[in-house]
């Protein structure tokens, strides 16, 4: 499609230290870290409120923060800290008291130990308090639109805010929009999905439920464990079955992924299941969004008739947007490979561990690939440091590694532990005046140790 060039008044912004791009997992750790370390941060974020795929797509619970073993907390620092005010308002249960098996890890035993269910009303107020504690200058309601690079430097970013665009003037950029639409814009190498052929995982739309006899459910599902086979053939898996049989169900998913809300009263459903998706493409996001409320109505329809507790549930909401699990990732000054992840390997440079599972959904039906790993996996500082810009950092999903790899740490709290260490990076190079990949990352590590990040060391 061509494109033209247009000529629009931009208003003159601010001169920040940092600019963080993204208000979701990753940019609410990241600004709050850049702002505790003394660096003059702006978070500009396109919805009313931040959380991202948490609050505006209504994913949840979080996953594992623990070891595989559920002995030791890896994922810490501010993720943990955001959990317990959380938890201190009754508005999320820590992951240290939640079992794997249970209702709220959807009854699953492999790789749903110490998951943390969270309400998402609660996560937005929070989060944003701790933000603005931390002197973060937060700019809802704007929407990155492009960067002026010169010299491979981001001289400025260009955002819409309601009243028309701004000119914003940041030393430093963190990408934490969730596709790398900073990086993508500012000429940093990526690849779509897997190298081979760039197809990507399905999205799902969310949605909440409430009317659900609770008790009920929990009954069944003790009863008909042995039904679920070993290690697990997936919650409610033997009704779904029968449904694709009998017609009832048609959704490219083969069990019923559903996570009781810390209240005890509403469930989280994760089902749905849109594939061949373009995530960062408003027509392709347009299309699969149409298509997840479609598959919504399916699936209430078919719950209500045949799973047991479900006979009065009733949708309280859905999705604001989809949740998408993979785009574009960035080629780094190092590509984190599915082996790393699958060996357990750990780098001198680590910002971050991490136990969480391999976790591949198909994106041509309705299987996939699950693999736990035995301890843990880090996650180096070189795969946050993209290749042609010299004054950018990416935190997220979209840092510098193999498809199959992603599939391991793009859930929410690996997201929060990346982002902290992209925003203490970020504060450390302004204030030494250097390049991102200029830091010193043992003087980083120490840093992100002393502030309550574990790093085993």
């Amino acid at each position: 499609m061509a494109k033209k060039t247009i000529s629009l008044p931009v208003e003159e912004g601010p001169a920040v230290d940092v600019l963080v791009a993204g208000g979701g997992p990753a940019g609410i750790a990241a600004a709050i870290a850049s702002a505790r370390n003394g660096a003059k941060t702006m978070l500009i974020e396109k919805q009313g409120f931040v959380g991202g795929t948490a609050t505006a797509c209504l994913v949840g619970p979080f996953m594992t923060s623990f070891d595989n073993e559920g002995k030791t907390q890896i994922i810490r620092g501010i993720f943990d800290e955001l959990i317990r005010r959380m938890e201190a308002e009754g508005g999320a249960i820590h992951p240290s008291k939640v079992g794997a098996g249970t209702p709220y890890a959807s009854f699953i035993i492999p790789g749903h130990r110490n998951v943390t269910p969270f309400d998402p009303e609660v996560l937005k107020r929070v989060a944003e308090a701790m933000l603005l504690e931390s002197k973060v200058e937060l700019l809802l309601y704007t929407q990155f639109i492009s960067c002026v690079v010169e010299n491979k430097m981001i001289k400025s970013v260009i955002a819409a805010k309601c009243q028309g665009l701004v000119e914003i003037k940041p030393k430093l950029v963190i990408d934490c929009s969730g596709e790398a639409y900073v990086a993508a814009n500012a000429g940093v190498p990526v690849i779509m999905g897997r190298e081979k052929d760039n197809k990507t995982q399905p999205a799902t739309l969310f949605f909440r439920v409430a009317g659900v006899d609770s008790d009920k459910v929990c009954k069944v599902m003790e009863e008909s464990r042995e039904l679920m086979g070993k290690p697990f053939y997936g919650t409610f898996s033997w009704l779904i079955k029968e449904g694709r049989k009998s017609g009832e169900w048609n959704i490219n998913r083969d069990e019923l992924g559903c996570y009781l809300s810390p209240n005890g009263k509403t469930w989280n459903m994760n089902t749905s299941r849109i594939l061949t998706i373009t995530g960062n493409q408003s027509e392709s996001l347009t299309e699969a969004s149409i298509e997840g409320r479609k598959q919504i109505a399916e699936i209430l329809a078919f719950v209500r008739k045949n799973v047991p507790g479900f006979e009065n549930a009733f949708i309280i909401a859905s999705g604001s947007a989809l949740g998408v699990r993979e785009t574009l990732h960035i080629q780094g000054e190092y590509t984190l490979t599915l082996e790393d992840i699958k060996s357990c390997k750990t780098f001198e440079d680590d910002i971050l561990l991490c136990s969480n599972a391999i976790d591949i959904h198909a994106e041509d039906g309705a299987g996939g690939e699950y693999l736990t790993v035995d301890t843990w996996y880090g996650i180096p500082y070189r795969s946050l440091v993209p290749q042609g810009c010299d004054n950018l950092l990416v935190a997220g999903k979209t840092i510098s590694a193999q498809s199959e790899a992603v599939a391991a740490f793009r859930v929410m709290p690996c997201c929060y532990g990346i982002g902290q260490g992209a925003g203490t990076a970020a504060a450390m190079a302004v204030k030494e005046n250097k390049k991102p990949k200029e830091v010193d990352t043992q003087n980083l590590q120490k840093t992100l140790v002393n502030q309550g990040v574990f790093l085993n060391k």
